[in-house]
């Protein structure tokens, strides 16, 4: 993880493409302040950083009005979707005599996606605090955070902070004096990248297989045990308390009009420096690899995703494209989960399209005719022209099985596998021709640094 600035958040100017403004300041540290910190992840440190000063604020307030400050806030889902958080929270009815729940998604799967595990290993308790606001808004005694399974060293550390919240009367009955209770639940889940869906979340949770459910009714409505539900990502809720405590036009400040506020980017690949960015929305990647020290030495970039490998590629003649949602729709992509994976010269783009199009195979529920049963067509075409057997027309076979998958699929695993079909074919179609008429890829394996043959290496 990388936190290079502590520059002042709220002094934190808008970033112009191109420069002019010093690469500490295109930085807003607010999540990450202190992940350097001697033992950040305790509730001593949290403290010492104003940590619950937001849910003071926020127990002040009645939830309907917390709800619509959040909302004119503007801040948007760190997920993906970039859905605007307090209207989600405003979509859960009022008066129905059910119980309401929150489910935290921390089950971050994304191929290139690094940013809540890192920021619940470093700052669980921004998230618990967050939670108890977003609870208090949306009338819930009952949180739960599904967390991916793997990452045991950060589920342990968000248990002992769930402990500490309990012990310090942050969770629990009578909520700072408020009269608010709330039970937070902590369930690793079994490791399934479809489990990222909310819908498919929700049956995991439930003990059921994970699959999506078919919507209406949403989860607003009917969610976890059919009750009203609000789904929220990590960072979404996280950001929450900063939120509260800076205020909404601090928040505003930074960012763009559309696009408000502070987020991670999350750097990979074949750059110098990799780690955590963040950064108000809006920032660039030639800013982010300006301050980050560029492409490995010697090398340039050939190829990029901005938000995971299931968002549309980028190549160079992207680099000053805002990395907001508007900004990257508007090019041809989207902003996802800010996964920033970068790619140079020795990368071949038909391996990379295939480890992709593997991944996304293996992960498909199988639900759906389109994902199911598309997935396995692409990956073969693939591996038939990377391997050199593939002939000219597999290059239209791939992008027709690609069509009949794109919006066709029970949810957006099968959008997101087609992605970079797409857009490799739009950007790299002479380098798949090569490996037709060439009987073969081009590229040496031993070149690059990123999924090379174990035979190669050894």
């Amino acid at each position: 993880m990388t936190v290079d600035s502590k520059e002042s958040p709220g002094g934190t100017s808008q970033p112009e493409a191109g420069g002019g403004t010093s690469p500490e300041k295109l930085l807003a540290p607010v999540l990450s302040a202190f992940w350097d910190d001697p033992r950040s992840w305790t509730l001593e440190t949290y403290r010492r950083h104003e940590g619950y000063e937001g849910l003071r604020k926020a127990l002040a307030m009645s939830p309907d009005d917390l709800i619509a400050y959040v909302k004119d806030s503007g801040l948007r889902g760190r997920g993906g979707a970039g859905f605007p958080t307090g209207m989600k929270w405003q979509f859960i009815p009022q008066g129905d005599n059910k119980p309401h729940y929150l489910v935290v998604n921390a089950d971050e799967s994304e191929p290139g996606t690094c940013k809540d595990i890192p920021l619940l290993y470093a700052n669980p308790h921004s998230l618990i605090e967050g939670i108890v606001i977003a609870c208090y808004a949306i009338r819930s005694r009952h949180a739960f955070i599904y967390l991916r399974g793997e990452v045991v060293p950060v589920l342990r550390r968000l248990h002992e902070a769930v402990r500490e919240a309990y012990e310090a009367g942050y969770l629990g009955s009578d909520i700072l004096g408020s009269g608010m209770d709330l039970e937070l639940t902590v369930h690793a889940g079994a490791g399934a990248y479809i489990c990222g869906e909310e819908t498919a979340l929700l049956d995991s949770l439930e003990g059921r297989r994970g699959q999506p459910r078919l919507r209406p009714p949403f989860p607003a409505v009917e969610g976890l045990y059919a009750c009203p539900t609000v789904v929220n990502n990590v960072e979404s809720i996280a950001s929450v308390p900063a939120i509260l405590l800076k205020g909404k036009d601090w928040f505003k400040s930074m960012g763009t009009e559309k696009s408000p506020g502070f987020t991670l980017y999350s750097l990979s690949g074949h750059v110098a420096s990799p780690g955590q960015y963040e950064a108000p929305l809006g920032i660039t990647l030639r800013q982010l690899l300006d301050m980050s020290g560029g492409m490995r030495p010697g090398h340039r970039l050939k190829f990029w995703t901005p938000g995971g490998s299931s968002t549309p590629m980028f190549t160079e003649e992207h680099l000053d494209v805002p990395l907001d949602y508007e900004g990257v729709g508007a090019a041809g992509s989207m902003l996802g989960t800010k996964a920033l994976q970068c790619f140079d010269e020795t990368t071949c783009v038909v391996r990379a399209v295939t480890r992709w199009t593997e991944f996304y195979a293996h992960e498909s529920c199988g639900k759906c005719t389109p994902c199911r049963e598309g997935t396995y067509w692409l990956v073969q075409l693939l591996r038939d022209i990377e391997a050199g057997k593939g002939v000219m027309s597999d290059l239209d076979k791939l992008a027709d099985i690609a069509d009949n998958i794109n919006g066709k699929s029970f949810c957006a695993l099968g959008d997101g596998a087609a992605s970079p079909i797409f857009s490799s074919l739009k950007y790299f179609r002479a380098e798949y021709e090569q490996h037709v008429t060439g009987k073969g890829c081009p590229f040496d394996p031993r070149k690059s640094t990123l999924w090379a043959d174990t035979e190669v290496n050894a």
